[in-house]
């Protein structure tokens, strides 16, 4: 079993080690993996970093001695707290002093403590490090310099107004500056080492509910996994469905019901798509990347399948969602057979006692799935 999750880790599309020997390693026996959750690789990649670049400095509120979700423990012990410091309350100023520390050829590893609080600091990453390197005609940072923010976001079930957004739509007209929203401890570990040695300032949204929840073998060694594209999880003919964070799993939940609905389910599906008819071959894309989007990828994909639902935390206005859909409607038109549907949390604040029922949910999804499949 271990070897078979070992072999799963290194299959991972777009895996590249810092090394350059390859899936073999330097020694020629191969990698080593290790199991982690999500917050266990998040720290695993900080580590490397600091490890690797002796000019990386890690900063946050409550980072020395390990953040609310123990992302950095142990890491000012291990590499001091010159490097790993606690800074005041106040985003803006985190966010304004990683573009300083960016500016001299430093690697700035910044973690807004939820994404919740990142707008205070909006002004800076919009207004300022997204277009730093083109107000200095490529000059900024100076080379061997980056700025990364991390941050953790979406619903964790009782966060409610403060502690359970989904900011990541604000971003999406900020251009100069990369957003990712990583699913698992590979994506995460090989997405935040890809944005520590990417020039241009990025922000990495991880999903609180999955620093525990998510657990898979990862390589131990330095690797990285590529900006700006998707994942694809599941390969499908019928239907795209695109996801990212928390409600992929979801997503991949109403997947599999639909493949093999219930008898209680099947009188509220269409005659087609009833059993003994062969269940629709769905693909599942994991979006990761949200500015710039990925919609070539997008586009070629729904010209193959025709059809395409949207699921995300995340209310409906102003969002990744609409924005796909508008754009692979207009590139795809002549390829839709059905209107691109789109599962979102409400327009409305996060509840508190209702949080769960602002997420979007298996049921939810499936219903989008069969109104699309069979329109």
């Amino acid at each position: 079993m271990r070897q078979r999750l070992t072999r799963q880790a290194l299959a991972t599309p777009g895996l590249r080690f810092a090394d350059g020997h390859g899936l073999r390693g330097p020694s020629g026996k191969g990698r080593e993996t290790r199991k982690m959750n999500l917050h266990q690789a998040v720290r695993d990649a900080i580590r490397t970093e600091l490890a690797a670049n002796p000019r990386s400095f890690v900063f946050g509120e409550d980072v020395k001695a390990h953040g609310v979700f123990r992302c950095t423990q142990g890491l000012a012990d291990e590499f001091g707290e010159k490097r790993v410091f606690n800074t005041p309350l106040t985003e803006q100023g985190i966010a304004g002093f990683g573009i300083g520390l960016a500016s001299v050829g430093a690697t700035a590893i910044a973690e807004i403590q939820f994404g919740d609080y990142i707008f205070p600091a909006f002004d800076q990453l919009v207004n300022e490090a997204a277009k730093q390197r083109y107000a200095s005609g490529g000059n900024y940072p100076l080379q061997g310099g980056s700025f990364t923010v991390r941050s953790p976001v979406m619903s964790v079930g009782h966060g409610g107004l403060y502690h359970s957004q989904s900011p990541e739509g604000f971003f999406l007209g900020a251009h100069g500056l990369k957003v990712a929203v990583v699913r698992s401890p590979i994506q995460a570990k090989g997405v935040l080492l890809a944005a520590f040695r990417d020039p241009n300032p990025t922000i990495v949204f991880e999903p609180k509910v999955l620093y525990r929840a998510a657990i898979e073998e990862v390589p131990v060694d330095d690797f990285t996994l590529p900006l700006g594209t998707t994942d694809t999880i599941l390969e499908g003919t019928d239907l795209t469905v695109v996801s990212y964070g928390t409600p992929l799993y979801t997503t991949l939940r109403a997947i599999q019901l639909l493949r093999n609905p219930p008898p209680q389910l099947v009188q509220f599906l269409p005659e087609r798509l009833r059993p003994p008819n062969p269940a629709p071959s769905i693909q599942l894309i994991d979006l990761r990347a949200i500015n710039p989007l990925p919609l070539g990828e997008l586009t070629e994909a729904v010209k193959k399948t025709g059809r395409m639902v949207v699921v995300h935390e995340a209310g409906k206005s102003g969002s990744v969602g609409n924005n796909v859909a508008g754009e692979v409607s207009r590139r795809a038109f002549d390829y839709l057979e059905a209107p691109v549907g789109l599962v979102s949390g409400w327009d409305v604040p996060v509840p508190l006692a209702y949080e769960k029922f602002y997420q979007p949910d298996v049921i939810r999804v499936f219903d989008k799935m069969v109104e699309t499949l069979n329109y």
